[in-house]
């Protein structure tokens, strides 16, 4: 019995050891308690329900992202969220997401399903690959709202399928193209991520769904005669 329980003591150990290597540290801080935005942030999110979206969106990802192996994923260990007095919603750098609670004190809408989708968004920027730098703008955003799609937290004023005038105009237009080229192959869009993890060539499009992207738009745009 004792051999039995230090086997099983050993292999405890061993789990907790692994889930702390890939366990993320989140911390949340709002610089800002005393102004209006800051103050609903408080009274409506809260810290706890803060870090617990960044946990659920970092796992969300990683799923929508394919990354069932840490080997596959950034190497981040720590997220910080700020609430700011700051003009914008919200963006994300050095593993630091920052909110602007502005934003926050003159929403009129659902608050809390509006920062859980601004959250999920910006998580994604601290997990997707961005090609050293080389990919474009238009679909890094693509990226992080077709995930904030998926999520079932896209708001009501987002453009419809087939709408917008380019494919890499970014966020919501870009994002419901991406939502299109998932239908087609799924998957794509993690197999795009991880392409773009060394590197970015428009010619991946065509590695993976057998057409350049400009047709792929055309399609698109066809699809829902726009």
């Amino acid at each position: 019995m004792a051999l039995f329980n230090k086997h099983l003591l050993s292999l405890l150990l061993t789990l907790a050891a692994t889930q702390a290597v890939h366990a993320v540290d989140y911390v949340v801080t709002n610089t800002v308690p005393t102004t209006a935005g800051g103050a609903r942030f408080n009274n409506e999110i809260g810290a706890d329900y803060s870090r617990q979206t960044l946990a659920s969106a970092t796992d969300f990802i990683w799923r929508t992202f394919q990354q069932t192996n840490p080997a596959d994923r950034k190497n981040v260990q720590k997220v910080s969220l700020f609430v700011d007095d700051m003009d914008g919603v919200a963006y994300a750098s050095n593993n630091e997401i920052h909110v602007s609670a502005r934003y926050i004190g003159s929403y009129s809408g659902d608050l809390k399903r509006e920062i859980t989708g601004v959250l999920y968004h910006e998580m994604t920027h601290i997990w997707q690959w961005n090609g050293n730098g080389q990919t474009p703008g238009g679909l890094i955003e693509g990226i992080a709202d077709f995930v904030r799609l998926k999520a079932n937290y896209a708001p009501s004023h987002w453009v419809q399928p087939g709408q917008g005038d380019r494919w890499d105009q970014g966020y919501d237009v870009t994002a419901r193209f991406l939502d299109y080229l998932n239908s087609l192959r799924n998957g794509f869009v993690a197999e795009l991520n991880k392409k773009m993890r060394t590197g970015y060539s428009a010619n991946y499009f065509v590695e993976l769904l057998g057409k350049n992207v400009d047709q792929l738009w055309s399609d698109y745009k066809a699809k829902y005669g726009k």
